[in-house]
């Protein structure tokens, strides 16, 4: 019997629920069969809790219309399966759940690699619920939402999967009815399984569903579904099309701000041009695409196999490199495409020396693990920083933080070889050329970037070389709000992935897209803090602190910040004398904040672990952090270099040597690592590595001053005096003369045998040091020198142990004397000497 619509009074078909004329509702709230009173669950689904005796719940993973989804261990069978709870407004409806037995029924029928299998309908203590195969992956909506776009092949690839687990389906008389890109799982083996079977409808067994009765969802649904008429194989056919039209656009066709307003366009509406939001869709693909959204089911691929036949056709019809990465392939003779002047490092004090030293270091691994070889064929990248075209020139924590945080990500991805970003950080790639320099980074793709900063928008330009073929992989300019910069990083990321071909196991999808703050503001901040930081100077790092501190105003569980801020107060402690140990306690306090947020963050370990060996000397404590942070990041390469200078301060040189070079293959061009590399040889007595890697400190920065003084001590220490004494006066030719040089003229006069002219010095030391001007170790070392055991112990105790005691060959002198396994008991309980 007709129904006659209350407001214009148009008749409408018995199973329509909305007027075809002027869409107002025909049923009402009291048409619709529901209860009275809605129980909640019998019982709370907790992590490790028991449901039924039989499932272990492991964690929830989602929740939709019928209900929540857990991940579950059936401990009959022993296989981690996934538990829908149909939700109690629902499960109280018998007709309902007749409904969906008799729908669970026809869908267990299908058995398909794309399609994720149903297993049972039970009842347990009044809560119904439904067990099915657990597939871990992602759905294919979180995808879109991360790339914005997804590549054509890769689009067409999922839906061809999609077509033939439907084709299984409806050859079993099965329709869907609720298709959607958040029903559509990708596994880790990068395969495609259909979910949410369980209410598709049989062709043969009419009536099932009831009459009139509305499946679907809004955004997703073919105008029969809106209509509450028949659904048939076309209906997902329609549904597929919307999923298509996702992928290639990262839009909906049909959006508005009620479900109503939503299916009606699906009834009335044409969708727009797909190729208005992506121009690389091709012809016949947004044809079929189209086609898929027809009004009419008959207008539409009548089967799955037939669409399954014609995105097979467009697939063909497609270059290789529109479709996915390609395959690498022989080197030849074509030009390189984009042209770069003479090779150059970042760094301004390097031309020709860095050259040579980047030669030096092409016979070291240097890298996030050894490089790929021919057998492991893993895809290698290295990612570059990004070149500033902001206006005011201002962007250069960006331009190295985002890159650095994308390098990072990949460092995750086992089946992926990336150098070390520090070394990758110093390449400038506007003035070096590409080949040369993938060659010496020892890898095959190299990304890019160009980023501009104008108000509060940013305008990113990314490229990803592959070198072999002097070919772009892919490129995608940006233009976002920087609000939306997290989900700029995810993007680029994945897209790196994609195109090299890799697939992400679950933990690494994980891992990749692990965000330590959601405040943009924080994060820059963050960003001026580390940028700041690498600059080592004392002003620097007390700038940096002042970022941390900014963005924990903002961001009071930013961990990272926390543990930056740490690594700034240890660091200052050493670039600003005069500060001594004050700020000691509030680096063990942002530390320890680090890990109450953060137990997993390497930094955090590693700069606590530090604290401890400085301040507290807890020994034990330290290399437990230490080997933790390690363990938590083995890429890390301030975790291997403070283990190694607590490790060398021990004595325990030859794990010290470890550790130090395993850092300088991380980070191969830090300035401070080369030089502690030398010093680590000078406790080891090693003085001809120790001189070499001092050279070679300065070869990166001449004017180090640090590396000089390592490398004076190393010649005094090797009675090398014609070296030393010139070095000495070319010193204070360029600092000045002062009483820290004055102390090495002493102690290289008492070395020499020039006992007079070194207890003069040894005078006016211990007369200035009434004024608290000098260093106390220069009084310990020339009274040492000189045999003034008695003096060099009172001045000990009175200026307190150096950190290199236990080892410093200039305080060899004492080692023999009772006083001295005292003296180390009391300044260094915990140093086990």
């Amino acid at each position: 019997m007709p129904i006659k619509c209350p407001k214009c009074q148009h008749e409408n078909p018995d199973d329509t629920l909305y007027c075809g004329k002027c869409t107002t509702p025909l049923k009402s709230s009291e048409d619709i069969d529901v209860t009275a009173t809605i129980e909640a669950p019998k019982e709370e689904l907790t992590t490790g809790s028991t449901f039924g005796g039989r499932y272990q719940i492991i964690e929830e993973i989602g929740k939709g219309g019928m209900g929540r989804v857990y991940k579950v261990q059936d401990t009959k069978i022993k296989e981690k399966i996934a538990l829908k709870l149909i939700k109690p407004e629902i499960a109280k409806d018998k007709k309902t759940i007749e409904r969906f037995s008799n729908e669970l029924r026809l869908a267990r029928k299908i058995r398909h690699k794309n399609v994720c299998q149903i297993f049972d309908l039970g009842e347990e203590r009044g809560t119904q619920f439904i067990t099915m195969e657990y597939v871990s992956g992602e759905d294919l909506q979180s995808s879109i939402r991360r790339f914005g776009q997804l590549p054509i092949g890769k689009s067409i690839a999922i839906a061809s999967q999609i077509c033939e687990g439907l084709s299984e389906a409806h050859r079993l008389d099965v329709v869907h009815r609720d298709l959607k890109s958040n029903n559509i799982m990708i596994d880790n083996e990068g395969n495609v399984r259909i979910m949410g079977f369980g209410i598709a409808r049989s062709l043969s067994g009419k009536g099932i569903t009831g009459a009139g009765m509305i499946i679907g969802t809004p955004e997703y649904m073919s105008p029969e579904q809106v209509d509450g008429k028949d659904t048939d194989p076309r209906s997902d056919i329609y549904s597929l099309g919307i999923i298509l039209y996702e992928m290639l656009t990262g839009r909906l066709p049909f959006e508005g701000e009620t479900p109503l307003s939503i299916a009606v366009q699906h009834r009335s509406d044409m969708p727009k041009d797909p190729r208005e939001f992506n121009a690389q869709i091709p012809d016949d693909l947004c044809q079929t695409i189209l086609k898929c959204l027809a009004k009419d089911k008959g207008d539409r691929y009548q089967t799955a196999a037939e669409l399954i036949s014609s995105l097979d056709d467009i697939e063909k019809g497609i270059p290789t490199k529109t479709l996915r990465s390609p395959e690498k392939k022989s080197i030849t003779s074509k030009e390189i495409t984009v042209s770069f002047s003479a090779r150059k490092m970042i760094l301004p004090f390097l031309v020709v020396a860095a050259i040579v030293i980047i030669g030096l270091f092409l016979r070291r691994p240097w890298s996030q693990g050894e490089a790929p070889t021919a057998s492991t064929k893993k895809p290698s990248i290295a990612v570059l920083p990004f070149k500033d075209l902001s206006p005011q020139m201002d962007q250069q924590h960006l331009c190295l933080g985002l890159p650095s945080d994308i390098a990072q990500r990949l460092t995750q991805v086992e089946n992926i070889w990336i150098p070390a970003w520090a070394l990758s950080s110093r390449f400038d790639p506007e003035d070096m050329d590409l080949k040369e320099m993938a060659r010496e980074l020892n890898v095959e793709t190299v990304l890019t970037g160009r980023l501009q900063k104008v108000n509060d928008r940013l305008r990113i330009n990314v490229e990803l070389f592959n070198i072999a073929d002097n070919d772009v992989i892919w490129s995608e300019k940006y233009e976002r709000d920087e609000g939306d910069l997290f989900e700029l990083q995810d993007d680029i990321t994945l897209k790196i992935i994609d195109n090299l071909k890799v697939r992400l196991l679950g933990e690494e999808q994980t891992g990749l897209m692990k965000r330590y703050t959601d405040n943009i503001e924080a994060y820059n901040l963050y960003q001026w803090g580390r940028y700041f930081w690498n600059k080592r100077g004392a002003d620097d790092i007390k700038k940096s602190i002042e970022y941390y501190e900014q963005a924990i105003e903002l961001d009071p569980d930013y961990a990272l910040a926390y543990a930056g801020m740490a690594d700034s107060y240890i660091t200052l402690t050493i670039y600003d004398p005069s500060i001594g140990r004050e700020y000691y306690p509030l680096a063990s306090e942002a530390a320890n904040r680090a890990l109450e947020i953060d137990n997993m963050l390497a930094e955090a370990h590693s700069a606590l672990a530090m604290i401890l060996s400085l301040s507290a000397r807890n020994i034990d404590e330290a290399e437990k952090e230490f080997k933790r942070a390690i363990e938590l990041d083995p890429n890390y390469a301030n975790a291997h270099h403070w283990y190694a200078l607590m490790l060398g301060y021990l004595g325990r040189t030859d794990e010290a040597i470890k550790e130090i070079n395993r850092a300088r293959d991380l980070d191969p061009f830090s300035i401070v690592i080369n030089k502690n590399v030398g010093m680590i040889y000078f406790f080891a007595r090693n003085y001809d590595k120790a001189i070499v890697a001092s050279n070679k400190t300065l070869e990166l920065d001449p004017d180090y001053g640090p590396a000089k003084v390592q490398l004076l001590d190393i010649y005094i220490a090797n009675s090398m005096y014609d070296q030393a004494l010139p070095l000495l006066e070319n010193l204070e030719k360029k600092y000045g003369e002062s009483l820290f040089y004055k102390a090495y003229h002493g102690l290289i006069y008492a070395r020499m045998g020039k006992k007079e002219q070194a207890e003069q010095i040894l005078s006016e030391l211990i007369e200035a040091s009434e004024l608290g001007a000098v260093p106390v170790r220069g009084i310990v070392q020339i009274s040492i020198a000189l045999g003034k055991i008695d003096q060099a112990y009172m001045w000990l105790e009175k200026g307190g142990a150096p950190l290199n005691l236990l080892v410093s060959p200039f305080y060899d002198g004492i080692r023999d004397d009772p006083r001295y396994e005292a003296l180390i008991k009391k300044l260094l309980p915990d140093s086990n000497s």
